[in-house]
Order: structure tokens, then sequence, then C-alpha cells
């Protein structure tokens, strides 16, 4: 059995300290098609979080009913589904903190 870490959530840490480069002047059609946006990467994050519940839930019933040989499989995909929320959460609340900074900008 293997572990997987953040990863199995969608976020993937930096290998590289980011670097400052200059800006491209316009990306191109292909580059634009090929990049996902903001919402669909959102809704692949919640539907990989559903699938580690999902897991767990399935688990727990498996070990409620006895037909689970090991108890530690379900006690590391309880937990892998508690960090996942915890993270989905702590995300949600820094957007929601971002768009109420950026309705209080002043414009002009």
């Amino acid at each position: 059995m293997s572990i997987g870490g953040i990863e199995s959530i969608g976020f993937t840490p930096l290998a590289t300290p980011v670097v400052a480069a200059p800006a491209p002047a316009a990306p191109s059609a292909a580059a634009k098609a090929a990049a996902p946006d903001f919402g669909s990467m959102v809704l692949d994050g919640i539907d990989r979080l559903e699938g580690i519940q999902d897991r767990a839930d399935g688990l727990a019933v498996r070990a409620a009913t006895g037909n689970l040989p090991n108890i530690h499989d379900y006690t590391l995909a309880a937990t892998e589904a508690e960090t996942a929320t915890k993270l989905t959460v702590a995300v949600r609340n820094k957007a929601i903190e971002a768009f109420s900074e950026i309705m209080r900008m002043q414009v002009g």
C-alpha cells in the first residue's frame, strides 16, 4: 500500500524556487486552450476531495462490519480525508478573504 501525499488532492509543491521572469507579449491561442481555467481547477479539486472522502467512508463501513483485514487502512484514509478537507477549507477561506479585499479597493 502506498500513502499518497498532498499531491493526491491536486496540490503539487514547487520543485524549484519561483524566479521572476519577463512577461510574455501575448499568450498564443494554443496556450490559452491548454491552460485550465480557475473554475475547472476548483471543480477538479472538489471532485478529488469527494473521492478521498468516499474512500474513507467505504473503509469505515468495511471496518464496522468486520470486512476490513487491516484497520490501519481506514485510519490512514480517514486522516487523509481530514487533512484534505482542512486544506480545502483553508483555500476557500483565503479565496473569500482575497475577494473581500478586492471588493474593498477603491477605483480611481
